[in-house]
């Protein structure tokens, strides 16, 4: 047992500002989505509440705000391995995420929007209501990879038992995924090699199955007529502004008409027709164009800021499971965060993924704001004196302090 540093202070601070930068972005969406929703003849809020986007965000950010704060309640460590029992939660977590992603495939089940099949639909069809499995996707995998390479450290160092179950894992889960969504599946097959690094499994294993990984993301690619046009499109937008460059062209249109301070918030003529999917994956356009450089900086601030704390968090972790667990949720939203913008800025091809906690939409408001709660959770367990022990933690993981 080797004692920790107690002239440390605890992360309890930075557990709170995690929740404030969390509750920050999401009230950035707000204003952004009733900005992005105005409309010249109709008000952003209507009697029919919940029909109008606004209201709709508005329930979602709080449902978002109160999932934070009832996950970092109830603690990180029920979703843990349990060594020498059959019934693991991490396991069951996973295994319903998967089903759901099968049944999206499934016609008449799945719910097609914009050539894409990707929802569930639930309850009355006057309420719309409904959910990606994708979003849950996201944290599922997370908490398999972060519950099974803490409680198999001993087993990690073999191919078969170790790498292989893993990255069959991440393989099913980007299988299913990227049928359908291109963006998210690159970002749960980076993500979780990531945590696989983290989490001690060996480098040449994983090279082993490089090149299978590799032909499958040249599978899905090609699978779809429409991505290959998106990427040679995106070679040179202005070839077809009128049709594959369209989209990349007008975002950084909307960028560029903010300036260095902006139109003035709802301000912004972008979101007019002119911008397509404004409340959504380019979001962060619209906010740019009416706050200028200065409010993009400072959302890219508040995502850096939250990966700072991410991985402070991970490294104060007194055990395993929530070092992993609090690095792979910090790297899913930030990475996520990082592709939306560099897709927004016309630095890689197009791609449906959203701005996490400030694009519109339920599911991924809901489903990451409880990865934000386990997060802290994190955090807040490093903020306790204690002890770690050391077959918690794996080669790259010990230390003799935290900081």
């Amino acid at each position: 047992m080797t004692k920790m540093d107690t002239h440390d202070p605890p992360t309890t601070s930075a557990a709170t500002a995690i929740i404030l930068i969390a509750a920050a972005l999401m009230s950035i969406g707000l204003v952004m989505v009733a900005s992005a929703s105005a409309s010249l003849d109709s008000p952003v809020l209507r009697t029919d509440f919940w029909r109008a986007t606004f209201g709709r965000q508005l329930v979602f950010a709080a449902l978002g705000l109160a999932a934070i704060l009832f996950t970092a309640r109830i603690g990180h460590r029920m979703l843990r391995w349990r060594p020498g029992r059959w019934f693991q939660p991490s396991v069951l977590f996973f295994a319903v995420t998967i089903g759901c992603l099968a049944l999206v495939l499934v016609p008449g089940i799945g719910v097609m929007r914009n050539g894409a099949r990707r929802w569930l639909h639930f309850g009355p069809p006057d309420y719309g209501l409904g959910f990606q499995p994708s979003e849950l996707a996201k944290l599922a995998l997370v908490v398999l990879l972060a519950a099974y390479l803490s409680g198999r450290q001993h087993r990690l160092s073999s191919f078969w038992s170790g790498a292989l179950p893993t990255v069959a894992a991440i393989g099913l889960c980007v299988g299913l995924v990227g049928s359908e969504d291109f963006g998210t599946a690159a970002l749960l097959a980076l993500v979780g090699t990531l945590m696989l690094l983290a989490g001690g499994v060996r480098w040449r294993h994983l090279l082993l199955m490089a090149a299978p990984a590799i032909a499958a993301f040249i599978g899905l690619l090609l699978a779809k007529p429409y991505r290959l046009q998106r990427l040679t499109g995106f070679l040179d937008i202005w070839s077809d502004p009128q049709g594959q460059g369209y989209h990349p062209i007008q975002s950084l249109i909307t960028i560029a008409s903010g300036g260095w301070f902006g139109t003035g918030l709802g301000a912004g003529v972008q979101k007019y027709g002119y911008l397509p999917e404004a409340r959504t994956d380019f979001i962060f356009a619209v906010w740019c164009e009416e706050t200028g450089l200065v409010g993009a900086l400072l959302v890219i601030l508040l995502f850096a800021t939250l990966l700072f704390l991410g991985i402070r968090a991970s490294a104060a972790a007194p055990t395993l499971f929530g070092r992993l667990l609090a690095i792979g949720v910090t790297l899913m939203i930030t990475l996520q965060a990082a592709l939306n913008i560099a897709v927004v800025t016309a630095s890689v091809p197009p791609k449906g993924i959203a701005l996490p906690l400030v694009s519109a939409g339920g599911s991924g408001v809901v489903l990451l704001s409880v990865a934000v709660g386990l997060l802290v959770s994190v955090a807040r367990a490093g903020g306790r004196r204690g002890t770690i022990p050391l077959q918690t933690a794996s080669p790259s993981f010990v230390q003799t302090s935290v900081t």
